[in-house]
């Protein structure tokens, strides 16, 4: 293992302000978001325009390539960050989003569609890890938690806003000229990530040969609060998927709410904006694991405490009370977003592309797999969501309390 695993940032060459950082990263963060987000008010034309009921497929099917090509992309742009630099790989993602975009939105038959949302997905994937990274290279320890915290809360901005600019859209286009939005915004990034600059700094560059790679995947994988703290984001991340899966249908189906869909979904995400920003000042005051810890607990109490309303309400609790429940459990799962990626990237100098790459894979591979099993368990009650959710959180809680146990070096070192 290389002996810079934990090394301090070294690159200073472009002077940034934090306030700069924050705004780029955030930006290609609701870059990421756009092609999830936006796709939401479009539900109803997809299925109609690609004839999905009578194939007896849900519209969300458009988003599942999607996925699939973030988890499989992470893998691709982490390891090439860590050779050739953040800002071509960048830029090299981004021109992937653009492209997988415009064949999604000229797209006439359904595998093209769901081609041109997997390309699309494997673009995404570079904004999707390299933010993580970029933050590493610049800060460490607290004060990288409290950055991706601020870019995680800017982000949030993307579920509140970006599915009622969906539906503007849809007021006077259709579907496609929603997809055309996201080609628009990645030539904005492309040209961003330009000005932005490189953060990598030159003698942290690792050499594209399988050995460095498979050593930099080792220290990922035997260094035990990396590893373990990615387990603990992929439970706390499958959690957040059944909210991402199912919360239409739950809606609309259950509750007979469809027409406040984006209302529900707006307001669940600023009440993860708040949350994220209440806990940057816990955490400068308490720290980053201390605060990581009381988050997974507040997650756990507050999934028992909805199962029980739940089954006493026979699988149908009132709206208000559900509700209430996922804007508590969605925000916990935010909080945690940040404070395990500085807690995962943390012993990961060199390999923080690596580690930001596994990070990926775990919240969106394994988190959407966990999640899916779920999703196909809810019918006409919320008591499989609340159940899946709450034992998710479980399972992350202790994950994370296992990572703090012993030396977080790699048991190789």
């Amino acid at each position: 293992m290389s002996a810079r695993v934990g090394a301090a940032p070294a690159l200073r060459a472009v002077a940034r302000s934090e306030v700069a950082v924050v705004t780029f990263l955030a930006f290609v963060s609701v870059l990421m978001a756009f092609g999830i987000d936006a796709a939401l008010p479009a539900f109803d034309e997809l299925r109609r325009d690609f004839g999905l009921d009578a194939l007896g497929l849900s519209p969300a099917i458009t988003g599942t390539p999607y996925f699939v090509g973030m988890a499989i992309g992470q893998l691709i742009f982490g390891v090439l960050a860590d050779r050739f630099g953040r800002r071509p790989i960048m830029m090299a993602g981004l021109s992937v989003y653009a492209l997988g975009a415009l064949g999604a939105a000229s797209a006439d038959g359904l595998e093209v569609l769901l081609a041109g949302r997997f390309v699309w997905g494997i673009g995404a994937a570079a904004p999707a890890v390299l933010r993580m990274a970029i933050a590493r290279d610049l800060y460490s320890g607290e004060r990288m938690a409290r950055v991706v915290s601020l870019v995680t809360a800017v982000f949030l901005i993307g579920p509140i806003l970006v599915p009622f600019i969906g539906e503007s859209i849809l007021l006077t286009g259709s579907w496609r000229a929603v997809f055309a939005v996201a080609i628009a915004l990645a030539v904005v990034a492309l040209v961003w990530a330009f000005a932005f600059g490189e953060t990598l700094a030159p003698e942290l560059r690792q050499p594209l040969r399988l050995r460095p790679i498979s050593r930099a995947f080792a220290a990922v994988m035997t260094t035990r609060v990396t590893l373990w703290t990615i387990i603990a984001q992929a439970f706390f991340s499958a959690a957040f998927f059944i909210w991402l899966g199912s919360a239409q249908p739950v809606i609309d189906r259950i509750y007979g709410r469809g027409a406040q869909f984006t209302l529900l979904f707006g307001l669940s995400g600023l009440g993860m904006a708040i949350a994220l920003l209440v806990n940057n000042r816990l955490i400068a005051r308490f720290g980053v694991r201390p605060m990581a810890i009381r988050a997974a607990w507040v997650f756990v109490v507050a999934g028992l405490a909805g199962l029980v309303v739940a089954l006493a309400w026979g699988g149908v609790p009132p709206l208000w009370a559900w509700f209430a429940w996922a804007v508590v459990a969605n925000a916990m799962t935010m909080i945690m977003t940040p404070m395990c990626a500085a807690l995962a990237l943390g012993p990961m100098a060199d390999q923080a592309g690596m580690a930001g790459a596994v990070l990926g894979l775990g919240q969106l591979g394994t988190g959407s797999l966990l999640a899916a099993l779920v999703d196909a368990r809810i019918g006409e009650t919320v008591t499989p969501m609340l159940v899946g959710a709450t034992g998710f959180g479980i399972a992350g809680l202790g994950a994370l309390m296992w990572s703090g146990r012993g030396d977080p070096t790699p048991s190789h070192a």
